[in-house]
């Protein structure tokens, strides 16, 4: 784009108009110089000096007056402040939720008469009826069936809807799917009419956010406030979703309403993406109550830059978080999450075996989960489906409560499930999975069972839970990604846990009838309790989970803090480690990496790498063929053919030149500034005309008086952009780009400017070395 050079000439006789008064805009700064545009990224580089600049300027003035020393103490602790109030906001948060998500469960079955807002088992709590054998059995909660029929079995057509009667089933069954399609209606519905940010897990748009990528909006009050009620209609309606991804979208939300009360993260994308690190460490220690395995979570999944400073305040912030959850205890067991247990038994290295086996199937399972869900979600964006959200969830959760209703594994809400399949079976279990043959001459302590052959209960249990594995695997392909708050983390873990459980009953029933093999003969001998079943299902979760999103070290650190022993560490990290090789070997992309892949989202993975031997040239633009790159000379361009530059391209920024022959190299303005500058000087400068002469120099020439008024820019110029060479390796490019988060880098030779390369052109270039569609995964 040429822009038309304005050459004035003086002679010593003529009337100068002199340079002295020229304003020089952002000298007196004016609102949202240095923002961003939505669905733009930020530049690292400029942020961080900004902050440095800012951070120079409070230091120098606190030493002119107490009352500036006291403002410089107050900057500093700002941090800390906004750590301390997203802990206590996002731990209240899911505190609520995991309460209302338990009575709001439990209402699809039955009600307690005494207080209609208690779940079916603080309402058994308070009763004085309850026995231990049926505990989970009192007066006060009553089924919808008992309910409408006035639990009364006098006549027949009573005794026909009693309890035990088809037509009470039938009753029940029906009532339960109703209020499920309601709640996914309702959820749905609040979604699709206030806040459209507020579906699916969050995580993908949150690495991307904190990748320097600007989605307005995704972070708002509005999204905060219906991403929570309808967490809780979601994972009540009984869907296989959970929500401990959707948890970290909400505690990001929180970051970012808090990020607002202080100008040093509202004014600073890079700062606030600090914030919403720390931020994301903190919803992930709410939702599995692991402080420790939020912040690694936080560090190896989701955070793009994690400097030390952002480490400490997560931890604090993912503290205060857990602290606040504890405080309300929404489970009353006095621990952070329901699904706590501790084992008796120790490990065994012949179990590593069937350890490592759990692993193999996670990693199958993270494939498999991934394509199909890919695939799926590929068809709705590309197909009429995608046009028809509510049809969709409402389809979805009416198969899932037909098919959940007749199973008692698939019935009650994942937590539960996740919870019974992890518990060990001590004397005082009632489940069906420990119905056990017991030996009336046992004098064993409670705690220290021997392996017993298994009974009826047992056996039935094991099929439920091979149909319940099936419709698992299968639904949740089809649920994850519907316009709802849908998390993954629990979805996955039932999966493995449930493979889990059934493999440690097959190693336990082994071990006890053929305790003579070579296999067993060293470590289980008769009448000892060597295996756990319970430990094979956690063992399977984290397999499970791990193949999904490709965790290791802190999904590690969060399952052991979910049973409170570290003597399993071992199992755990060998089940992750062969998940992900096993998956990796299908594919490196985990389930979010691959969502950001779909949704076309600029974000360039640090654990990708880029092995071709391309070279700068091959990339930058203009390419042959394609117009000359649109520059602006540093004193030779008018504000009218800025302001026809600006109109006609969308280039999100221009170079500045000496001149159009020397092609010299000064600096990089922003689009954005360039606007505001001049719309600001056409309204606040005198003499500021189309022809007004926009100078991005330090000193200004004399003009004559029948000269315009000329601009002044110089404050709005990077005198310092990112440069390569022509020849620099692409391999390189990629590293600086991902490294310091550039938005683009100049292009030169020996000074002179040849083209530009931006962060959609590497990702372009990616994914055209991958044989991919480079159009394809560009965001829209």
């Amino acid at each position: 784009m040429m822009a038309a050079e304005v050459e004035s000439s003086v002679t010593p006789g003529e009337e100068m108009n002199g340079s002295g008064n020229l304003m020089d805009f952002l000298d007196e700064p004016f609102p949202d110089v240095g923002t961003y545009e939505d669905f733009h990224t930020i530049d690292w580089l400029r942020e961080k000096s900004r902050d440095t600049d800012r951070h120079r300027k409070i230091t120098s003035k606190s030493k002119e007056s107490i009352w500036e020393f006291v403002k410089s103490l107050l900057d500093a602790w700002s941090g800390w402040v906004v750590m301390l109030l997203i802990g206590l906001l996002s731990g209240t948060l899911a505190g609520v939720i995991d309460l209302a998500v338990d009575w709001m469960t439990d209402l699809k079955e039955g009600v307690c008469l005494s207080a209609f807002w208690y779940s079916h088992e603080q309402c058994c709590w308070t009763s004085n009826e309850t026995t231990f054998d049926n505990r989970d059995k009192c007066p006060q909660w009553q089924t919808w069936s008992e309910l409408m029929t006035g639990h009364t079995r006098a006549t027949a057509l009573l005794c026909f809807f009693s309890y035990q009667g088809t037509g009470a089933y039938l009753l029940n069954y029906f009532l339960y799917i109703i209020w499920a399609l309601f709640f996914s209606f309702l959820a749905v519905s609040l979604v699709r009419v206030f806040a459209p940010y507020a579906c699916g897990s969050g995580i993908p748009e949150i690495k991307t956010i904190l990748s320097g990528f600007i989605i307005r909006g995704y972070l708002g009050k509005w999204t905060l406030l219906i991403k929570t009620v309808t967490l809780v209609l979601a994972v009540s309606s009984g869907l296989s979703l959970g929500k401990e991804g959707p948890l970290v979208h909400v505690a990001c939300c929180c970051g970012n309403l808090f990020c607002s009360l202080f100008s040093k993260y509202s004014k600073n994308e890079g700062k606030r993406r600090e914030v919403l690190s720390a931020a994301a460490a903190a919803g992930v220690s709410v939702a599995f109550g692991a402080p420790i395995g939020g912040v690694l979570f936080s560090l190896e999944e989701v955070s793009y830059y994690f400097p030390l400073k952002t480490l400490w305040r997560s931890f604090f912030a993912a503290l205060v978080a857990a602290f606040t959850l504890r405080s309300i205890n929404p489970f009353g067991n006095s621990r952070l999450v329901l699904f706590y247990v501790e084992y008796h038994t120790p490990w065994y290295m012949a179990e590593l075996v069937p350890f490592i086996l759990l692993g193999v199937f996670g990693g199958l399972w993270g494939t498999l989960f991934i394509r199909g869900n890919i695939a799926w979600c590929r068809r709705r964006k590309t197909t009429q489906l995608g046009k028809y959200p509510v049809f969709e969830v409402i389809v979805v959760t009416g198969i899932t409560a037909i098919l959940a209703f007749p199973n008692p594994y698939t019935r009650r809400s994942t937590s539960e499930l996740i919870s019974e399949l992890f518990n060990d079976c001590g004397a005082l279990e009632s489940s069906q999975l420990c119905d056990y043959v017991n030996d009336p001459n046992m004098t064993r302590p409670l705690d220290d069972i021997p392996d017993r052959p298994a009974g009826p209960g047992v056996y039935t249990a094991l099929w439920q839970l091979a149909l319940a594995l099936v419709f698992k695997i299968i639904i949740t392909i089809f649920t994850f990604g519907m316009k709802i708050p849908s998390g993954l983390f629990i979805p996955s873990m039932a999966v493995g846990a449930i493979a889990g459980r059934i493999v440690g009953i097959a190693v336990e029933q082994m071990a006890y009838h053929h305790h003579d093999w070579i296999i067993f003969k060293n470590w289980c001998r008769p009448g000892a309790d060597c295996v756990t079943p319970g430990l094979y299902a956690m063992v399977g979760a984290a397999a499970c989970l791990g193949g999904v999103t490709r965790m290791t070290v802190s999904l590690v650190v969060i399952m052991f803090e979910l049973t409170g022993g570290l003597e399993y560490i071992v199992p755990l990290m060998a089940a992750a480690v062969t998940s992900k090789w096993v998956a990796d070997a299908f594919g490196k992309e985990g389930i979010y990496e691959s969502h950001i892949q779909l949704n076309g989202y600029p974000f360039l993975d640090v654990k990708d790498e880029f092995t071709h031997r391309t070279l700068a040239t091959d990339v930058m633009r203009p390419r042959r063929g394609d117009p000359p790159l649109a520059v602006l000379t540093q004193d030779s361009t008018t504000v009218e053919d800025v302001e026809a530059l600006i109109k006609e391209t969308d280039y999100n920024g221009f170079p500045v030149v000496v001149s159009r022959e020397s092609e010299r190299l000064i600096g990089f303005v922003q689009r954005r500034d360039l606007t505001l500058a001049i719309k600001n000087a056409r309204q606040k400068q005198d003499g500021v005309v189309s022809n007004s002469v926009v100078y991005f120099t330090e000193d200004v020439p004399q003009l004559q008086v029948s000269n315009p008024q000329p601009l002044k820019l110089r404050r709005i110029l990077n005198l310092s952009p990112f440069t390569v060479t022509d020849h620099t390796p692409m391999e390189t490019v990629v590293d600086i780009f991902r490294k310091l988060g550039l938005r683009q880098c100049l292009v030169t030779r020996s000074g002179r400017l040849l083209g530009i390369i931006t962060k959609k052109d590497v990702l372009r270039h990616m994914a055209q070395m991958m044989n991919q569609d480079p159009e394809s995964i560009m965001f829209n």
